[in-house]
C-alpha cells in the first residue's frame, strides 16, 4: 500500500482521533487540527516523526487559511484532506439561542467550506488530491430537535455536490460521508443541547433532551467507521457518497424514497407552470 499524506480537523476525539491512530499505525503522515492544545499529546509522543498539530477552532474564520497553507507548505503535498471537525447541537429551533444557531453554523458548514477553500488552490496545484467531507445520515434525512444540525449537515452536502462538479476537471475528487449513530464522544462530552420550553414537553422534539450521555446505546463502532472512511480514500473512482450503519442506510433509503413519492406525482402540476 502507498503510503499517504492526509489532513485531517477535529482529530482529539472521535472519528478524527481513530482515523489518526489507524493512518499512524499503518505508516502513513497525518497533519491534524485540534481546539485545545495538548488534546493529542499521545499521538504526538508515540508517532511524533509522522503526526503534526495544529490548534484551530473553525469559528475563527482568520485562522483556517494561514494554518493550511502552513501546513501544505511543511508537508510539500496532501493527498488527502478529511473535513471532519464539528458538533451536535439539538433541540427545538426556538429552544436554541441565537448564540448557539450562529456557533453550528459557523462550525460545521461555514468553517468546513472555508478549509475547503483554503486547500483547493494547493490541490489545484499539486495535480490533484482527495477531499472527504464527513456528513452524516442527518445530511439527507431530518428528524425534530435537531433542526440547526441539519441545517449544518443538509448545506455541506450540497455545497460538496456543487464542489465536486467544480473541481473534476483539475484531479480533484470528492466523497460525502455519512455515518449513522457511533460510540464517539459525539452524544457525550461534545453534543450540546438547548433549553426545553415547557409548550414542547410533548412534541416530537422533545425526545432529544433525553440523548446526552447515552451514547453508549449507539450501534456503530468507530473504528469500523473510520476503517471505511481510509478504504474510501483508495476507490477510484471516489465514491460521491459512503454510507456507513444500518440505521444511516434505513434513513437515508427511507428519506429519499419518501422525497420521491411526494415529488413524482407532481409531474402534471411541475409543468402546468411552463411558459
Amino acid at each position: 500500500m502507498t503510503t499517504r499524506t492526509w489532513f485531517i480537523t477535529g482529530v482529539n476525539s472521535g472519528f478524527g482521533r481513530e482515523m489518526s491512530r489507524q493512518l499512524l499505525e499503518r505508516g502513513d503522515r497525518v497533519a491534524g487540527t485540534v481546539r485545545r492544545d495538548g488534546s493529542a499529546d499521545d499521538l504526538l509522543k508515540e508517532h511524533g516523526d509522522r503526526f503534526t498539530v495544529s490548534r484551530l477552532d473553525l469559528t475563527d474564520t482568520a485562522r483556517i487559511r494561514p494554518v493550511v497553507d502552513e501546513v501544505f507548505a511543511r508537508l510539500g503535498r496532501v493527498d488527502v484532506v478529511i473535513n471532519n471537525a464539528g458538533y451536535g447541537l439539538f433541540g427545538a429551533a426556538e429552544e436554541l439561542t441565537d448564540a448557539q444557531v450562529e456557533h453550528q453554523i459557523a462550525t460545521n458548514l461555514l468553517g468546513t467550506i472555508q478549509a475547503t477553500r483554503a486547500a483547493l488552490p494547493h490541490l489545484r496545484a499539486q495535480g490533484g488530491g482527495r477531499l472527504i467531507q464527513m456528513s452524516s445520515v442527518a445530511g439527507l434525512a431530518a428528524h425534530a430537535g435537531a433542526s440547526l444540525y441539519h441545517a449544518s449537515k443538509w448545506g455541506l452536502e450540497g455545497f460538496s455536490e456543487a464542489l465536486a462538479q467544480e473541481v473534476a476537471p483539475f484531479g480533484i475528487e470528492v466523497t460525502l460521508v455519512e455515518p449513522g449513530g457511533a460510540r464517539t464522544a459525539f452524544a457525550t462530552t461534545s453534543l450540546q443541547v438547548g433549553t426545553p420550553l415547557a409548550d414542547y414537553g410533548n412534541a416530537p422534539s422533545a425526545m432529544v433532551h433525553g440523548i446526552k450521555g447515552h451514547g453508549d446505546l449507539l450501534p456503530g463502532d468507530p473504528a469500523k467507521v473510520a476503517a471505511a472512511v481510509i478504504a474510501s480514500a483508495e476507490q477510484s473512482p471516489a465514491p460521491r457518497r459512503v454510507v456507513l450503519g444500518s440505521d444511516s442506510y434505513q434513513g437515508v433509503t427511507a428519506a429519499l424514497r419518501a422525497r420521491l413519492a411526494e415529488i413524482e406525482p407532481q409531474k402534471a402540476s411541475a409543468a402546468a407552470t411552463d411558459a
